[in-house]
């Protein structure tokens, strides 16, 4: 796993990027549950036309798969740094997958 705080950074204009598909799989640390974190990253991931899904994990993590453009998954991120007005985010790690070519992702989903 990678420190989200370690991608690149590079945020710039418009370029090739726009068009290509990312997949990440996420995982946030610190006070992320009973905060609304799932139902806001629902709706921050659905404003933002991306896929996958959001869901609790038992040991007080959230848990993410975000699959979409590069720059829109780059913002997705840089919102999960922070989350929600009442939550406090400690960390964002950050695995990138090989995206599939049929995901079965229809939109955006918190699973539970």
């Amino acid at each position: 796993m990678k420190n989200c705080r370690d991608s690149n950074p590079n945020q710039s204009g418009q370029d090739s990027r726009e068009s290509s598909i990312r997949r990440v799989h996420v995982f946030i640390t610190g006070r992320v549950q009973g905060v609304f974190f799932r139902a806001e990253t629902k709706n921050q991931a659905s404003g933002l036309g991306l896929k996958g899904w959001v869901r609790n994990l038992h040991d007080n993590r959230v848990e993410a798969v975000f699959e979409g453009g590069e720059n829109n998954i780059e913002k997705m991120l840089d919102w999960c740094r922070k989350g929600p007005s009442l939550a406090h985010v400690s960390g964002v790690e950050l695995e990138e997958e090989s995206r599939p070519v049929v995901t079965g992702f229809e939109d955006f989903e918190i699973r539970y």
